[in-house]
C-alpha cells in the first residue's frame, strides 16, 4: 500500500501543474471566469496537500500536524463547489452569497487536529452528495452521448465517497493509515479524471452547455428555426466565420439577432450539439481538406487557418472529432 500510495503522490504532483495548464485555458472556460480561477484554486490545494502526505509518510516529518494542513482540507470542498456551481446551473452570475461557503476555513487553524479532520470530511461528504445530484440531473438525459466519460466520473465520486468514512472515522485508524488512503485516492481521482478529459477535452464546456439546454425553458417559440439554422449554416460554410480563433456565441448570435441563450437551444434541439462542437466539426472538415490539399503546409499552420488557438488545441478536437491525429489523417489519405 505505501508502494503504491507513493507512486500516486507523485503522479499527483506531476499530473496538477500539467491539467493546470492544459486544461484550465480560456477557451475551455468563455465566460466562466470565476469557475476557471476556482478550478486552479482547488488544484493548488490537492497539490499542496499530496506535498504535504509525501513530506510526512516518506521522511517523517510531521508536515500534516499543522494549521496550514487544516486549511488545505477545508479548502478543497468549497472552493470545489465553487468551481463546479456555475458550470452545472449553467450561469455566469456572481453571487457574492456564495463566499459564505470559504467561511470554515477562517476558522480550521484554531480547531483541534482530529476535530478538524473530521468536520472537513463531514462538509466534503455533503459537497459530494449535492455534486453527484447535481450532475445527474444535468447529464442523465443526455447519458448515452456522456456514457464514456461518465462511467469514469463514477468511479472517481465511488473513490471519493469510499474514502470520507474514513476521515470522519478517524480517531478510530491509525493515522499512518488513514493519511495513505487519503494520498492514494487523491491520486486514482487524478488519474482517472485525466483519463477522462483524454475522451473529452472540453468536457466542461460540453457539460456547461447540457446544463444550461436542462435548466433553460424554451426561448424559440418564436422564432423560425429552420430559416435560422440555415442562415448559422450560411455564415459557416460561406463567410467561414469558424476561422476566427476568438469566435464566440455572443457574437455569432448578436449577428442573427438572437439570444446567446436562443442559439444554443436551437443547436441542441436540432442539431444534437453544442455551440463549441459545432464550431469545431467545421474546423476539423476544413483540415481534413487542407492536409490533404497542402501537403507541405505545417500542422500547426493548418490548424491556425482553420480557427484554433494552437497546435495542441488542433489535435485535440481533430481526434476528438475523427478518431485520429491529423498526422496520421494527412498519412493515411496521402499514402493510403
Amino acid at each position: 500500500m505505501q508502494t503504491l500510495s507513493t507512486l500516486l503522490i507523485g503522479f499527483s504532483i506531476f499530473s496538477i501543474p500539467l491539467l493546470a495548464f492544459t486544461h484550465f485555458r480560456h477557451e475551455h472556460y468563455q465566460g466562466q471566469a470565476a469557475a476557471q480561477a476556482m478550478g486552479i484554486i482547488v488544484l493548488i490545494a490537492l497539490l499542496s496537500l499530496q506535498l504535504a502526505h509525501f513530506t510526512g509518510l516518506q521522511t517523517g516529518a510531521d508536515s500534516i500536524h499543522s494549521p496550514y494542513y487544516q486549511v488545505l482540507l477545508f479548502s478543497v470542498a468549497p472552493t470545489f463547489y465553487l468551481f463546479s456551481k456555475p458550470l452545472l446551473q449553467a450561469t455566469t452570475e456572481k453571487l457574492p452569497r456564495d463566499l459564505l461557503h470559504l467561511l470554515p476555513i477562517l476558522i480550521a487553524p484554531f480547531l483541534p487536529f482530529q476535530v478538524a479532520v473530521t468536520v472537513a470530511f463531514v462538509l466534503g461528504a455533503g459537497y459530494c452528495v449535492w455534486l453527484a445530484r447535481r450532475v445527474y440531473a444535468a447529464l442523465h438525459q443526455q447519458r448515452r452521448r456522456f456514457q464514456p466519460v461518465g462511467m469514469i466520473l463514477s468511479a472517481a465520486f465511488a473513490i471519493a465517497l469510499s474514502v470520507l468514512p474514513l476521515g470522519i472515522g478517524i480517531t478510530l485508524l491509525p493515522e499512518n493509515v488513514f493519511f495513505t488512503v487519503h494520498a492514494s485516492a487523491i491520486g486514482l481521482v487524478l488519474l482517472l479524471l485525466h483519463a477522462a478529459l483524454s475522451i473529452a477535452p472540453r468536457l466542461t464546456t460540453e457539460i456547461a452547455e447540457v446544463a444550461r439546454e436542462t435548466h433553460t425553458v424554451s426561448t424559440l417559440a418564436d422564432v423560425d428555426c429552420e430559416t435560422m439554422l440555415a442562415e448559422v449554416e450560411g455564415l459557416m460554410q460561406e463567410k467561414e466565420l469558424f476561422r476566427q480563433p476568438d469566435l464566440a456565441i455572443t457574437a455569432l448570435a448578436e449577428r442573427l439577432g438572437l439570444s446567446s441563450q436562443q442559439l444554443v437551444e436551437l443547436l441542441q434541439t436540432r442539431l444534437g450539439k453544442g455551440f463549441s462542437r459545432y464550431v469545431r466539426e467545421f474546423r476539423v472538415e476544413a483540415a481534413e481538406d487542407m492536409l490533404v490539399e497542402e501537403p507541405d503546409t505545417t500542422l500547426q499552420a493548418v490548424g491556425l487557418s482553420v480557427g484554433f488557438a494552437s497546435e495542441t488545441q488542433f489535435t485535440e478536437a481533430f481526434r476528438e472529432i475523427s478518431g485520429m491525429t491529423p498526422g496520421q489523417f494527412r498519412k493515411i489519405n496521402l499514402h493510403g
